[in-house]
């Protein structure tokens, strides 16, 4: 089905924050939009707004037929206790819910009441248009490297990044919306990603802040400016986007300072004027009693002139089309705190084993030297978290010796983000991460990370997955690490806040231990060897 997303003056915010107002919007057949702005800004917030999930405070959101289907997926896919994979597949793709109201009808149809006909036949429209027909046989046949039997609980981040992909893949919808599609995915992933959103035909909204799939998939840009509360629409792809983006902020800060420096200048005009008009008055009394008439009547024509003159001049100002300054953008500034060097040897394998059920992992020799910076790459599934808590001696070896050196203090951000995700407020647990640092010292960091007084003293579990990676970064910041490990540093981090991350490894002395699916990424820090996991198994690459 052809289908349509007209969105008119669609408001949102939180409480008394506003976080837009005023968007319209149209998703219509072969779009694919692109939905940036800061963390924070409402991205997702939209999304929700899109499927009908939350409410707006103004606006309407309309589908064109009425009866479209609409897919949302959200950012971490929702594992419910006692689903199995087969059981999250039907309900991320709309077969179970439709395979509900079949039954439903059905059995309408059964007890022949009214309408059981028509309801029967649009729910069995539905169930067909989404794939329920075969959608097992699908499930089967997309390589989805985990049984359909096994609980979703089970899986690790990457098993079940696979699953949301294949939830994707299997999907028949008639419009998508998509929040950060991309989190968790290998190379593979993202290839088979940018293919399927490459080859629809439905409209697509999606947030991702994978630069490259960006670039490789968006047909136009909704831009989400927080701090210019300014909504903006850019056709042409994402590189086309960053360049308009560039050159607007150029013309709009040119024509702030040319209207700033016409207005300083008329200001300035009519000051000196009042000032000879105000010089006059003053000498016209002082000389009031001079029989001269001729310089009486002189030195009032012109100070009335004067007076004419700063009247035009403060005309002129008032006349003036007002030019906003532009709001400068929060922006983070980030360091990542160096402790004094470790030892020569940082961490070593020796004939690493490691068991996991039917996994294996090993046997390694490995040695990472005093500020060798190593890029881990591999599929999902492959070993990489599990080679990461093997050198940091976190994952037990069922065989073999390993051995963290002299002086190594490592600084972490895990994939799972696990630093922060307990019911203590923000502000405790990072306080018991630093015991050093006083209350207010932790407000005044987290601050700098975009984290403020209405996130501190929520439970850590509540941050989004974005806020609770910049408190695992300020935390970075606050000790000083000489082993630096990043999983996935990526994932929920907005654009400006990975350029920012990208620029503090370039300065980082310390050892680097990065494993990264992002492609831009992988380019732009620089790296001293590269370490492949396939199966289990750990290799050198160029």
């Amino acid at each position: 089905m052809s289908a349509t997303m007209v969105v008119k003056d669609l408001t949102a915010g939180h409480g008394e924050r506003v976080l837009f107002s005023g968007l319209d919007l149209v998703v219509g057949p072969g779009d694919v939009i692109g939905l940036v702005g800061a963390n924070g800004a409402g991205k997702s917030t939209l999304l929700r707004l899109l499927a009908g999930l939350d409410r707006p405070e103004h606006g309407t959101v309309r589908l064109s037929p009425a009866t479209a289907t609409v897919g949302h997926l959200p950012q971490e896919p929702d594992r419910r206790p006692g689903e199995t994979v087969k059981e999250f597949l039907a309900r991320r793709t709309g077969v179970a819910r439709a395979q509900r109201d079949l039954d439903e009808a059905t059995q309408a149809l059964v007890e022949e009441r009214p309408g059981a006909d028509d309801a029967y036949s649009l729910a069995l429209e539905r169930w067909l248009s989404l794939g329920g027909a075969d959608l097992e046989e699908r499930s089967e046949e997309i390589g989805l490297a985990v049984g359909l039997d096994q609980q979703m609980t089970s899986l690790s981040g990457g098993q079940a990044a696979r699953a949301g992909l294949a939830s994707l893949l299997l999907s028949r919808y008639d419009l998508f919306l998509l929040d950060e599609p991309t989190n968790d995915l290998d190379l593979d992933g993202l290839d088979r990603l940018e293919g399927f959103v490459n080859g629809l035909r439905a409209g697509t909204a999606l947030v991702s802040h994978d630069r490259e799939f960006l670039a490789r998939t968006v047909t136009k840009v909704l831009e989400l400016d927080l701090a210019q509360q300014r909504i903006s629409l850019f056709g042409g792809g994402y590189q086309a986007y960053l360049e308009e983006r560039e050159v607007a902020r150029r013309h709009a800060r040119e024509q702030y300072e040319e209207y700033a420096g016409t207005r300083a200048q008329l200001e300035a005009r009519a000051r000196t004027q009042r000032a000879w008009m105000e010089k006059g008055v003053k000498n016209a009394r002082r000389k009031a009693t001079d029989n001269d008439k001729i310089g009486r009547n002189l030195r009032v024509e012109t100070t009335e002139k004067q007076a004419a003159k700063a009247r035009q001049t403060e005309r002129l100002i008032e006349r003036m089309e007002v030019v906003e300054e532009p709001r400068k953008e929060w922006e983070l500034r980030m360091e990542i705190a160096a402790a004094p060097r470790s030892g020569a040897v940082v961490a070593t394998l020796r004939g690493a084993l490691v068991r996991r059920g039917t996994f294996t992992l090993g046997p390694v020799d490995l040695e990472i030297g005093w500020a060798d910076r190593v890029a881990i790459t591999g599929v999902n599934g492959s070993g990489k978290t599990t080679l990461l808590g093997a050198l940091l001696g976190r994952t037990p070896l069922d065989e073999g010796h390993a051995a963290l050196g002299p002086g190594v203090v490592v600084g972490e951000v895990d994939q799972a983000r696990r630093l922060f995700e307990g019911d203590e407020p923000l502000l405790e647990a990072f306080a018991r991460h630093t015991p050093e640092l006083v209350p207010a010292d932790v407000r005044t960091l987290l601050a700098k990370y975009g984290l403020k007084a209405g996130h501190v003293l929520r439970a850590a579990s509540t941050l989004s997955p974005g806020e609770r990676t910049r408190a695992a970064l300020a935390l970075l910041q606050a000790r000083g690490v000489n082993l630096l490990v990043l999983d996935e540093p990526t994932n929920h981090l907005d654009l400006p806040a990975i350029e920012q991350l990208e620029s503090a490894l370039a300065t980082y002395p310390g050892t680097l231990l990065l494993v990264t699916h992002d492609r831009r990424m992988l380019d732009a820090v620089r790296v001293d060897r590269r370490l492949r996991v396939d199966g289990g198994k750990v290799s050198q690459s160029i």
